[in-house]
């Protein structure tokens, strides 16, 4: 049985609203207020998230989704936080800001190219580089954050520290770092009342302080690609280079 075309329409309303919620939050940028542009990226990347699931649910995938989510992510994740950070922080640092917030927005697009050429070929389990909503979603934390920090320190360490967080995002994005993807279950399956029970601790954490948190768990997830892949991944190949080893020697 055909399906009615409003299924197939559906996930690309969902990207066309993240594209928009970006869009918003790039009007307010301009006009100086940080903390709803910040906010609007983080609701962009709930839709994200959703038009790929609803897809993938009602069987509606197609490469002109694929497409579009590309160039949505594109605008709300590479140019938004890109023109947001410039403004807020890095104005001041003059050509070495503008470059920082470019350099933000170009990686952001390599990025997407290159997702979209390996996709059918990486692996499920883990992201090549940094994905372009997670580092959106720190910068945008980071102004949510901001207002934890002392007013005497946050004039001196604040800048640069947003200048240096974008140019290591920038390169995180761009580099092989391998980042947990979550999309394998396989230890959710195994110990789902465990899982659960973690699941409502963190969620009733961040919804404590969902500002000091937001950034903190994003930035530990910036921190966990470099140890998942020198740790976790460099041993499993040194694991199967000697099992390897072992059956051509038997």
């Amino acid at each position: 049985m055909p399906r009615h075309k409003s299924v197939y329409i559906l996930p690309n309303l969902l990207t066309i609203a993240s594209m928009f919620i970006g869009f918003l939050g790039l009007t307010w940028a301009i006009q100086g207020d940080f903390v709803s542009c910040a906010l609007c990226i983080l609701a962009s990347c709930v839709f994200d998230g959703l038009d790929g699931k609803v897809a993938r649910m009602t069987g509606t995938t197609s490469e002109f989704g694929v497409q579009l989510d590309s160039l949505a992510d594109l605008v709300t994740f590479g140019v938004v936080p890109a023109t947001m950070s410039y403004l807020w922080m890095l104005e001041g640092y003059g050509r070495l800001g503008l470059m920082a917030a470019f350099l933000f927005m170009a990686c952001g697009a390599l990025r997407l190219a290159r997702f979209n050429v390996q996709a059918a070929t990486s692996a499920k389990n883990h992201f090549i580089g940094l994905p372009i909503p997670a580092a959106a979603c720190t910068v945008a934390t980071l102004v949510l954050f901001s207002e934890y920090i002392p007013e005497a320190y946050a004039q001196s360490i604040l800048p640069i520290s947003t200048l240096v967080l974008v140019y290591v995002l920038s390169f995180f994005m761009v580099s092989t770092i391998r980042f947990y993807s979550f999309k394998e279950f396989s230890a959710f399956k195994a110990h789902p009342f465990s899982w659960m029970v973690t699941a409502i601790l963190v969620f009733s954490l961040v919804a404590s302080r969902p500002k000091f948190l937001g950034f903190i768990i994003f930035l530990g997830y910036l921190i966990s690609g470099p140890l998942y892949t020198i740790f976790l991944l460099s041993r499993r190949s040194k694991r199967l280079l000697r099992d390897s080893s072992k059956e051509e020697l038997g």
